[in-house]
């Protein structure tokens, strides 16, 4: 999995790359295929914004934007919505199966 960043008009330290690589690192539980993952952060007029477009195998990328006044608080949201929808994936990927043989039941004509 290859994590980007890209900061427009600021300036990402050490702290807010770990909060994000440690969020990441909690994505790997649900088993998906993903195979990149890109943080954008761009300082705006009231705020910042934080992007992750989340690529997964075999799927459309997710993307999560999210708008704050800080910086921390947006990183923390924008984890928050896409671990829900990671999860919701996962949950509609492992739903998905056809049933197993032995749950087929057979009934004479």
């Amino acid at each position: 999995m290859i994590v980007q960043y890209r900061a427009k008009d600021i300036n990402l330290n050490d702290v807010n790359k770990a909060h994000i690589e440690a969020a990441v690192e909690k994505f790997e539980k649900y088993s998906l295929d993903i195979t990149r993952i890109m943080c954008n952060v761009i300082a705006e007029k009231a705020g910042v914004s934080v992007e992750f477009e989340i690529h997964v195998a075999r799927t459309a990328p997710i993307i999560i934007t999210e708008h704050d006044k800080d910086l921390d608080a947006a990183i923390d949201i924008a984890i928050d919505r896409a671990t829900k929808a990671l999860r919701r994936l996962h949950d509609k990927v492992k739903d998905h199966k056809a049933p197993s043989l032995k749950e087929v039941v057979i009934e004479d004509a």
